[in-house]
């Protein structure tokens, strides 16, 4: 019976070999279905070997996973494979984990640590202690139970550690800062988190490192996410810079293993010819052998080319191993996210550092890029036109999520670009796209719907409808728990009913500005404390108290300069600075300002804000004589104005722009079906966060009011109400 076993193995295999997966699944259950009992070893291996086919090429997990269940029971019987009982452990994890039965799974994670516990300290047994608290740590924090996961990864490192393994030690040290990113409650920790990274990179040898591709992508990306949420955007810029040029080397790399693959089966074809010559084979034989060296070569320190026993323990099952960027060596061959994933949030990144720059090209253009890749990703996965997430396999909800969060990244980055550049029916359509992709994945995307109200809360405030973005922006605010969204939502709006104008719409500023100036030094960072800062200058500002305005302005535009580097928003303080040195009749600061403000809003295709500018130097040169410059700075500005009414009346015809301004929230219906909230949840694990600085900018279109104004408003009278 063993022969016969082995003959179907070998059949298995020969099947497996040429890409036929359901006849290599039928020679091996037709073991387990046989009315001839074999032995119970032959059994296990056999629906061993069912289950990773089945996990690695399909969907059915439930049919992997009863094999597993069964050959868990017949383990039970046996005294000793330790190998056999921890690969079945895992695999059965896995799949617990694709169908979100998360207790099992953590029942038979327990298991398997017990099981290492009193086995020895092996190296195979501190391997597979360290597979099992990784996956433990991962269905620890989909239940929300971030300080076991913690803990769950701390085992794993001391593992790691014991074995002096420095690959598998920076593996868990990238998750547990991951861990620390995610629930930030502790700055403390998480810079030694940090710092615990770095210090074990820079253990492992150079030659390892290149090998540990996937390892340098996630160490990288979350060193990224900590510098932008700790405000260290020129830092930050160190590691985008690295990302990038290690992306382009990789695609590189990529396409020159195809253009060789492709020779190098150019040439096996044609020695598949009968009748050549001895002379002509010889030299095919010569060229083959020179292609297969340097695609041997090529594919050295690359995840291409490589083999896996095990899936990937985060269920991405279905694409080929040349597609994954492991974290961590055999029996874990883990992944953060597929090479299509962090290649796109690569862009991302570089669209985020680049944008408030002004690299509009560069940015419009990876902008383009990362959504191509995505829509690409998501047709794989079955999402086509018309599919909802009710449609969607469990074992898709994962990655689905991961895709579109990043999507609507992209989105918003786009929205920020085009409104900046008053591009506002390409803004439109991307909101428009948003809305759709809310509509149709609510569940998945339910914490993005309070950042489409903030978009539309920008757009509004871009078309000069204040009213209707003050009120996107309020309720932008009620939909996130994010204490910084809210805020930055509850500046928004208060710029917003500044400049409406009226004294109850400043009054309602100063209610939105009063409790936010209180906490602007509480957060992390100083994204808040310049919004505010710009908010409060601009209310004091429209209050006539011209020297606190003028404090407070300043201090912001130092912070924003020394910290953010956000052109749009240095040129937007300028522009009040400008106004208000004109104002206290220092015209000469005035003149050197307004020119610098002018210059940056022209390098962002900042139409509004020219504008802006240009109304006060007209007024500037007015009150200095200048009647040559007044004139001439009048007409620019005139021509500006007219191409800014065209771009505006353009939007304004579209069948959009009523539906984005309404002050009605989308109308989400989300689907409560279990699976997928818990899906959802699993994802968690991998969220990120990735405030956009300043998101759009604190636009204010319409021109301030003009210097001369100011400058006959009585600036003794002062506001009751006070911050």
């Amino acid at each position: 019976m063993e022969a016969l076993a082995e003959g179907l193995w070998g059949l298995a295999e020969y099947h497996e070999n040429k890409g036929e997966i359901g006849k290599a699944v039928k020679c091996l259950e037709a073991i387990c279905q046989s009315q001839v009992s074999f032995l119970p070893m032959v059994e296990i291996k056999t629906r061993l070997r069912i289950a990773t086919l089945l996990l690695k090429h399909s969907n059915n997990v439930n049919h992997a996973k009863s094999h597993l269940e069964r050959s868990q029971l017949l383990l039970k019987s046996i005294p000793s494979c330790f190998e056999l009982k921890c690969r079945t452990y895992s695999l059965l994890s896995q799949c617990y984990h694709l169908v979100g039965a998360i207790p099992p799974q953590k029942q038979i994670l327990n298991k398997g640590l017990e099981l290492t516990a009193s086995s020895g300290d092996g190296f195979a047994v501190k391997l597979w202690s360290c597979n099992f608290n990784s996956q433990l740590a991962n269905a620890l924090i989909i239940e929300g139970d971030y300080q076991n996961s913690v803990s769950a990864l701390e085992c794993g490192y001391e593992c790691a550690t014991e074995i002096c393994y420095p690959e598998l030690q920076m593996f868990f040290a990238t998750s547990i800062l991951h861990m620390h990113l995610m629930h930030w409650d502790d700055v403390n920790s998480v810079e030694r988190a940090v710092e615990k990274c770095d210090e074990v990179w820079e253990f492992i040898p150079p030659d390892k490192r290149q090998q540990c591709l996937g390892l340098f992508f996630y160490n990288e990306l979350l060193h990224t996410f900590y510098r932008l949420r700790i405000c260290d955007y020129r830092n930050a810029t160190q590691h985008v810079d690295k990302l990038d040029a290690a992306m382009k080397g990789e695609l590189q790399k990529a396409q020159h293993v195809q253009e060789l693959t492709t020779e190098l089966n150019a040439i096996n074809l044609s020695l598949s010819r009968s009748g050549l010559h001895h002379k002509e084979r010889s030299a095919l034989c010569q060229k083959q052998a020179q292609l297969q060296e340097q695609l041997s070569h090529a594919t050295r320190f690359s995840s291409l080319g490589k083999v896996s026993l095990e899936p990937s323990y985060l269920g991405n099952a279905r694409r080929a191993w040349e597609d994954k960027l492991e974290l961590a060596p055999p029996p874990i061959d883990g992944e953060w996210l597929p090479k299509s994933a962090l290649y796109a949030l690569v862009d991302l990144m570089v669209v985020m550092f680049g944008r408030p720059k002004g690299s509009f090209k560069e940015c419009g253009r990876r902008i383009q890029s990362g959504l191509h890749t995505i829509h690409e990703e998501l047709l794989q996965l079955g999402i086509t036109d018309g599919v909802t997430e009710v449609d969607l396999q469990h074992s898709a909800i994962w990655m689905t999520g991961v895709y579109l969060m990043i999507l609507v990244q992209f989105l918003e980055n786009k929205v920020a670009l085009t409104l900046t550049r008053a591009e506002f029916v390409e803004a439109q359509e991307a909101l428009v796209q948003m809305k759709t992709w809310l509509i149709r994945f609510p569940t998945i995307l339910q914490g993005c719907e309070s950042i489409f109200e903030m978009l539309r809360g920008h757009y509004a405030h871009s078309l000069g409808c204040f009213s209707e973005a003050a009120f996107h922006f309020t309720e932008a605010a009620k939909l996130t728990e994010s204490k910084s969204m809210q805020v930055m939502c509850q500046v928004y709006a208060a710029v917003s009913y500044i400049c409406i104008g009226d004294v109850e719409s400043s009054s309602q500023a100063l209610d939105l500005i009063g409790p936010v100036y209180r906490i602007m030094d509480s957060f992390v960072g100083v994204r808040e404390k310049t919004a505010v800062l710009f908010a409060y200058g601009l209310l004091l500002m429209k209050q006539h108290n011209l020297q606190e305005a003028r404090i407070r302005l300043a201090s912001g535009l130092r912070i924003t300069h020394q910290h953010l580097g956000n052109i749009q928003l240095v040129s937007q303080y300028l522009t009040i600075l400008g106004s208000l040195a004109l104002a206290l009749h220092d015209t000469g600061q005035a003149r050197e300002i307004l020119k610098s403000s002018l210059t940056l809003a022209k390098s962002l295709y900042d139409i509004p804000t020219q504008i802006w500018v240009l109304s006060v130097l007209t007024a500037l040169y007015q009150e200095v004589g200048e009647t040559g410059n007044e004139m001439a700075n009048s007409e620019y500005e005139r021509k500006k104005a007219d191409d800014l009414q065209k771009r505006l009346a353009d939007a304004q015809s579209s069948i959009h722009h009523i539906e984005l301004i309404d002050k009605v929230r989308v109308n989400v219906r989300q689907f409560h079906e279990l699976d997928i909230k818990r899906a959802v949840i699993a994802g968690s694990s991998m969220r990120f966060n990735l405030d956009i600085p300043e998101s759009v900018g604190l636009s204010v279109p319409s021109p301030a009011p003009s210097s001369s104004r100011l400058m006959d408003m009585d600036t003794r009278r002062r506001s009751k109400r006070r911050i």
